[in-house]
C-alpha cells in the first residue's frame, strides 16, 4: 500500500489521482445565458446531489489560467453566467449526447454558442432562463443557492462550488414510472479518468439491511454462494 502525502506533490498530480479514483462520476451538463443573451454549455464531471427536500444538487467548477490571446478570461462562461443571473439547467448526459457534450467542453471565447457548435437545440425552460438541451433524456431547472471558493481561488488555484435548487424536473416519458427512473432506458454516461467515460447498462441490485442480524445473514449467504462458485 502507498502511502501519498498531498503537500508532497503537485496538485496537478493529486488531480490526475482524484479523477482516477473518485468514480464512476456523474456529469452535470450545465446550460446557462448571459445577462447579455449569450448561450453557453459546458460539462463538469466534479458534481452530484446533496438534498432531497428541498432538492438541491451541486457541481465544481475549476479555476483556469486566464488566456487572453485567446479570448479566455480565468472566470469560465458558466460560472460568471451564473453570478449574473441566478440560474442554470443541468442536462443529464446519456449515450445519445455523449458526443455533443465532448465538443462542448473545447475552450472558446464567451460569445461562442456551445448550442450551435455542438449540434445540440436549445429548449426553452419553465421556470428559469436558461434554456435546456432538447436531445437529453433529463433536465432539472436550478436557482443559485449559494457560491463556494474552495481553495486559493483569488490566486489561480481551487475551484468555485456552485449549488442550487432545482425548480422545476423534466424527464423524457418511458424512463419515468412512479417516481423511479429506469436506468436501462435512461442509458447515462460517467466519467472515468482521462478520456475515459462508462455506460451504465450494467448494474446489480444489493438489498440494503435494516438491523445487524440481516446485514450479518446477507454476508454469511453470499459467503455461502461464493464457496459454491455461485452469483449471488
Amino acid at each position: 500500500m502507498l502511502h501519498i502525502r498531498p503537500e508532497e506533490h503537485s496538485g496537478k498530480d493529486i488531480y490526475k489521482m482524484m479523477i482516477g479514483l473518485v468514480v464512476p462520476r456523474p456529469i452535470a451538463f450545465v446550460s446557462t445565458v448571459s445577462a447579455e443573451g449569450v448561450r453557453n454549455l459546458a460539462p463538469f464531471s466534479f458534481y452530484n446531489a446533496i438534498c432531497g427536500a428541498p432538492p438541491v444538487v451541486c457541481f465544481s467548477i475549476a479555476v483556469r489560467a486566464p488566456k487572453p490571446e485567446a479570448g479566455l478570461l480565468a472566470i469560465k462562461d458558466t460560472l460568471r453566467n451564473i453570478r449574473e443571473t441566478g440560474e442554470f439547467v443541468i442536462n443529464v448526459v446519456t449515450e445519445n449526447i455523449a458526443e455533443g457534450m465532448n465538443a462542448a467542453a473545447a475552450e472558446v471565447p464567451a460569445h461562442v454558442d456551445e448550442f450551435a457548435m455542438a449540434g445540440l437545440t436549445p429548449l426553452a425552460s419553465e421556470v428559469v432562463q436558461a434554456p435546456r438541451v432538447a436531445e437529453a433524456r433529463a433536465q432539472m431547472e436550478c436557482r443559485l443557492l449559494q457560491v463556494v471558493p474552495v481553495g486559493r481561488v483569488d490566486e489561480g488555484e481551487g475551484a468555485t462550488l456552485v449549488i442550487g435548487q432545482v425548480v422545476r424536473f423534466h424527464v423524457r416519458k418511458g424512463i419515468f414510472e412512479k417516481f423511479r427512473i429506469d436506468p436501462d432506458k435512461l442509458q447515462a454516461v460517467g466519467r472515468m479518468a482521462g478520456n475515459s467515460y462508462i455506460r451504465t447498462r450494467e448494474h446489480f441490485e444489493l438489498i440494503r439491511p435494516h438491523s445487524e442480524a440481516e446485514a450479518r445473514a446477507s454476508l454469511h449467504a453470499e459467503e455461502q454462494a461464493k464457496s459454491r462458485g455461485e452469483k449471488k
